[in-house]
């Protein structure tokens, strides 16, 4: 389970990194370049990833 919930948070986060970049007009090429609620959405994409990816790794200690 833990190599399971570790490949999708990567996954999440590297997709929102993607949309964050193209929302602020870094990454172009696409219809979501320079809009800013794709950036918004990449930021929530990052935080639900980095989230996954804590929970993850960091359940079975103490």
């Amino acid at each position: 389970m833990k190599i399971v919930l570790n490949v999708i948070g990567a996954l999440v986060l590297l997709a929102g990194l993607v949309w964050f970049l193209q929302g602020i007009n870094v990454l172009p090429g696409s219809f979501m370049t320079g809009q800013i609620q794709w950036a918004i959405n990449g930021g929530v994409l990052i935080v639900v990833g980095a989230g996954l990816l804590w929970f993850a790794n960091g359940r079975g200690k103490k």
